[in-house]
């Protein structure tokens, strides 16, 4: 996406006004939890600022004074995800990462991931919409840029000592196979969804090992 086009975007979707006032903050936050809680129900192509205005309990007129359309509040959800997803990436880096046993800091690093998937309501739905609605495709780059890059420097410290884009392009696996197998967990229970887990958590230790057991 060129400067200029992300620009565009940011000005279309940025909200009419910036909540400052704890109660703008409030009605801010109940608009983009209801339309989280209402993608789940209706999905992506029924959603309209309509249902949301109507289920929050105010005039659309009221909600535009918040978000000029759907997709604005979508934008806003999907920057709140990846705030969380941000976070957990920074409760990695605070990590005794370099004396952990690999099985353990994979457990670990699953199980935090799944955290922020299991947070954020339809999270299915507003990945799928983050990468095919052309307004929000910038936050699916941005998702995709922030893991790779903080994954390639966990790696080195885990001792995997590779090229920086060898490193980089590690990192996107990581992120495709640990994304792919997340939008599942989520919607499994149980049983069920330890045995995923623990598949996944032998298929990048497996992985990472061989990374880590070849020098430069």
């Amino acid at each position: 996406m060129t400067d200029k086009r992300r620009v565009k975007t940011a000005q279309e979707l940025a909200p009419r006004n910036a909540p400052v006032q704890g109660r703008s903050k409030m009605r801010s936050k109940q608009i983009i939890d209801v339309t989280g809680e209402l993608l789940e129900r209706v999905g992506l192509d029924d959603l309209n600022t309509i249902l949301i205005a109507k289920e929050v309990g105010i005039s659309v007129g009221s909600l535009y004074h918040y978000f000029p359309n759907k997709h604005a509040i979508l934008y806003a959800m999907g920057s709140r995800w990846l705030e969380t997803v941000e976070a957990a990436l920074d409760e990695i880096d605070r990590w005794p990462v370099e004396t952990l046993p690999m099985e353990t800091l994979v457990e670990r690093m699953l199980a935090l991931k799944l955290k922020t998937y299991q947070q954020q309501k339809a999270i299915l739905t507003l990945v799928q919409a983050m990468f095919s609605v052309p307004e929000l495709r910038e936050l699916d780059e941005q998702h995709d840029e922030l893991e790779i890059t903080r994954m390639a420097a966990v790696f080195k410290r885990m001792g995997i000592n590779r090229h920086l884009k060898e490193r980089q392009r590690l990192g996107r696996l990581y992120l495709e196979v640990t994304h792919s197998v997340m939008l599942v967990v989520v919607n499994q229970k149980g049983e069920r969804a330890k045995r995923t887990l623990a598949d996944l958590n032998m298929i990048i230790c497996n992985l990472l090992k061989q990374y880590s057991e070849v020098g430069d």
